[in-house]
């Protein structure tokens, strides 16, 4: 049927999902607008550059106008990644309200916004300077040469690029951002994660270097305006047309006092002082329990940290010098210390260079083959340190009474330690009905939390509540899909099925059996399922639940 595919898309439900980050984005685009078009009007009418303007021309007022934009997104940029701030605003839940909760969680999209304005501007920065570096060889002032950047007419633009501290600075900034930016794509850090995060720790370098290229003094205001209005007549002047007032004294230039500072001072401090204290918070020892290697290349590592406490759906940052002294990974807590376990444990699955060197440090040589069981092994481990723990989007998973949770291979991770938090108590939450979607490649791949589900399954059935949670596993390549779990894992069996989801369908199955009820959507997976996910959510549904769509991001 042509119009099957197509979705109405339901006001409510977009409003619930998109307001908010729309609003927010609006307000930055206008942020952005204003500001750029109030610095470029200063520049072309203001008196105080009407000598510099007129060698220079619109060079001079975009220049100004990008530089002003660009100092605004560089002071932005930084607010999203203070993940210490971000977690202690998320975990106020008596002042934050669950949905200023869901716009933390898009910080890193402002992040990346912020990002692309950084670059866009400077192209056009670099664009406005080229030409004015044209501007002050080929018009440079015999009346004023204060006002020049140039020693002489003609003089070669290269040559003043590459002697005066604004055009070095510059060089050295568009290449790190060229670096950065290249390097922030999507396929490189899915592919070389490691690449990815080198380059943008560059950012330390860029904010040094900006501060030094604002302090070079390149381009002059007049200082006495009053005494010598702009195209005056100077004494024994003929009159050329224009202003027929007589200047008093002869015109003074003055370089600006570099801004910069105050733009990115106050999110630097607030950036640099959040680094020390999570330098500090992660210093403390951290010991590891055991070392679990799970089916298709999946290590689990429970390990536990003195005075460390987390909440189900949290991540952290582990960071192991022995690997790499300055490269950290985010990874999701999939155990959580609790009052009768001190440990907390994570599911690393070995994919990049990073993660293999890890594993190999982690397990002997001989267990590195065994992927049919799991192995246990006990050994000198290597040091690590651990910071965090931060929030993400699935700490909300208990905010609803009707949640959806769907993972994708490895993405199950953020829900893990939601499921154990159920098994141990799952009336003290919101929470009466749990939807658990998750798709795999691999067969083996169920088999690294089988027992939780089956646990979960078992307890919910005993305590009469076998409508609370809904399991649904599904095999994306079929072949082989008639060898089953194992017989203990029975419960499971019944709930695995060959294929993938068909999306509107479960959409449209829990929209009935929740009418006019808010459900929670999670998502963890890949960029397709997300994009899927979310344009389900926005969907309009005839029962008229809503659906409100959460995506787990890193930040």
């Amino acid at each position: 049927m042509p119009g099957r595919g197509r979705m109405a898309v339901s006001w409510r439900s977009w409003t619930a999902n998109e307001g908010a980050k729309h609003i927010v984005m609006v307000l930055w685009l206008a942020a952005n607008a204003g500001l750029f078009w109030k610095t470029f009007a200063l520049y072309y009418y203001g008196p105080q550059y009407y000598y510099l303007h007129r060698m220079l021309g619109l060079g001079l007022c975009l220049s100004r106008a990008s530089a002003a934009v660009l100092n605004l997104n560089c002071c932005l940029v930084l607010l999203p990644m203070c993940r210490a701030v971000l977690a202690v605003l998320r975990g106020s839940q008596k002042v934050t309200s669950q949905r200023a909760r869901r716009l933390l969680d898009k910080s890193k999209s402002f992040h990346v916004a912020c990002g692309v304005a950084i670059c866009i501007f400077s192209v056009v920065h670099v664009s406005a300077h080229l030409a004015n570096v044209y501007s002050f060889s080929l018009r440079y002032s015999e009346e004023f040469p204060s006002l020049n950047v140039a020693r002489h007419k003609g003089e070669d633009p290269r040559v003043i690029i590459f002697t005066t501290v604004p055009g070095v600075t510059g060089v050295v900034l568009v290449f790190i951002l060229f670096f950065m930016f290249t390097a922030s794509s999507y396929g490189i850090r899915v592919s070389s994660y490691e690449v990815f995060w080198y380059t943008h720790n560059l950012f330390i370098v860029f904010y040094v270097v900006l501060l030094v290229h604002v302090a070079g003094g390149a381009l002059k205001y007049q200082t006495n305006v009053e005494d010598h209005p702009p195209g005056c007549l100077r004494p024994n002047a003929t009159p050329a047309g224009g202003s027929d007032s007589v200047c008093q004294a002869e015109p003074q230039f003055q370089a600006h006092f570099p801004q910069t500072w105050l733009w990115v001072s106050g999110p630097l401090c607030l950036y640099c002082a959040e680094r020390l204290y999570r330098y500090v918070r992660s210093c403390g020892l951290v010991h590891v329990e055991t070392v679990v290697l799970h089916p298709c290349r999946v290590v689990e590592v429970r390990m536990l940290k003195s005075g460390f406490t987390a909440r189900p759906g949290q991540y952290i940052i582990l960071n192991c010098p022995s690997v790499s002294s300055f490269e950290s990974h985010p990874f999701t807590l999939t155990t959580c210390p609790t009052g009768a376990r001190a440990a907390f444990g994570i599911h690393v699955r070995v994919v990049g260079d990073w993660t293999e060197r890890f594993a190999e440090q982690l397990l002997s040589d001989d267990a590195a083959d065994a992927e049919i069981l799991p192995v246990v092994q006990r050994r000198r481990f290597p040091k690590m340190y651990v910071d965090g723990p931060f929030g993400s989007s699935s700490e909300d998973v208990f905010s609803y009474e009707v949640s959806l949770c769907v993972a994708g291979g490895i993405g199950v991770t953020p829900f893990a330690s939601v499921l154990r938090a159920l098994t141990e108590d799952w009336q003290q939450y919101k929470l009466r009905r749990l939807y658990f979607v998750w798709v795999c490649r691999e067969l083996g791949s169920f088999y690294w939390f089988a027992e939780l589900l089956c646990n979960l399954h078992q307890k919910l059935w005993q305590e009469n509540r076998p409508d609370y949670l809904n399991i649904q596993l599904y095999l994306s390549q079929a072949d082989g899909l008639q060898h089953l779990l194992e017989k203990r894992f029975e419960a499971l069996n019944a709930r695995l099925h060959g294929g993938r989801p068909r999306w509107p369908s479960l959409f449209e199955d829990i929209a009935k059996a929740n009418r006019n009820k808010r459900v929670g959507v999670f998502c963890c997976g890949p960029r397709g399922l997300s994009r899927a996910l979310r344009k389900l959510c926005n969907s309009q549904r005839s029962p008229g639940a809503t659906f409100e769509y959460n995506k787990e991001s890193f930040s």
